[in-house]
C-alpha cells in the first residue's frame, strides 16, 4: 500500500479558535472539514509543504519557526495509507480567504467535535482540545 504524507496546521487566532477547511464538491471527501494542509511533494519538507499550501489556499504566510510540531495522524485509507503530522500555528501574516472553493470557520476546541472530519483527523481532536 503506498503511503501519503500530508502535512496540515492547527491555525489558532487570539481567542483560541482553530480553523477547519470544509473540502468543496468534486474533490474525495468533499463536505468533511479538515485541518488546512497538502500533500508534501517530493524533495519538500512537512514546514516548507504547509507554507507553500497555506499560501496557495488561503493567501497567508507563515515562517517554519512558527509551526510547532503538535502530533501525527497514521491512518489506513481503502487505496493508502496517510501520514500526516499537524503542526499548531499561532502567528501568520493576512487574514485566510478561501482560494479552492472550501469554506472557512474558526471553531472553538471544545466544538471540534461538531464538524464531520475524515477519519485520520478524528484522533487528532482530543490531542488538540488538550493541547488548547
Amino acid at each position: 500500500m503506498k503511503t501519503v504524507l500530508v502535512s496540515a496546521v492547527a491555525l489558532i487566532d487570539v481567542e483560541g479558535r482553530v480553523l477547519l477547511a470544509q473540502r468543496p464538491e468534486g474533490k474525495s471527501m468533499a463536505g468533511l472539514w479538515e485541518f488546512p494542509g497538502g500533500k508534501v511533494e517530493p524533495g519538500e519538507t512537512p514546514e516548507a509543504a504547509l507554507i507553500r499550501e497555506l499560501h496557495e489556499e488561503l493567501g497567508i504566510g507563515t515562517w517554519s519557526s512558527c509551526l510547532a510540531p503538535l502530533t501525527f495522524a497514521s491512518h489506513s485509507y481503502d487505496e493508502f495509507h496517510l501520514l500526516m503530522p499537524l503542526f499548531a500555528c499561532r502567528k501568520w501574516e493576512g487574514t485566510p480567504q478561501p482560494r479552492e472553493g472550501q469554506t472557512l470557520k474558526w471553531v472553538a476546541a471544545d466544538k471540534l467535535r461538531d464538524y464531520p472530519m475524515p477519519a485520520a483527523d478524528v484522533p487528532l481532536i482530543p490531542i488538540l482540545r488538550d493541547w488548547l
